[in-house]
């Protein structure tokens, strides 16, 4: 398992951007998957999660609204769409998956996902 999270970079308040989770062109077979961040000098904190089967989405209060977890069709990479960004989404971001089907409440656990990506810079500046 190799998760791979791309898709940051450097953009302005207000902005929008989608990161990406893949497993090396692999399915992504797992029933929950998950984004977490880490901003600067803070722990890493739940994003969203979604389990596919049943649709169960979580999100974080901060980004609710603004930020979407999907899957494409060829279940190969799962989304984050980020928008109305602000000074306070910059983070290293990071997709993660859970070998279990976890239950609604157990998706903001960090120690409930098995495998995680490296990670994806996002800073909102201007």
């Amino acid at each position: 398992v190799q998760l791979q999270a791309s898709g940051g970079g450097v953009v302005q308040p207000g902005a929008s951007l989608r990161l990406s989770c893949v497993n090396s062109g692999r399915t992504l077979r797992w029933p929950v998957m998950g984004w977490f961040r880490q901003r600067p000098g803070k722990e890493r904190e739940f994003v969203a999660a979604k389990r596919w089967n049943g649709g169960s989405t979580v999100y974080a209060d901060s980004v609710k609204y603004r930020f979407t977890i999907s899957r494409d069709n060829a279940k190969t990479t799962v989304y984050l769409q980020m928008s109305s960004l602000e000074a306070e989404d910059t983070a290293v971001y990071y997709c993660a998956a859970a070998e279990r089907s976890l239950i609604t409440g157990q998706f903001r656990g960090v120690t409930n996902y098995d495998h995680w990506g490296q990670g994806t810079l996002v800073t909102v500046s201007s």
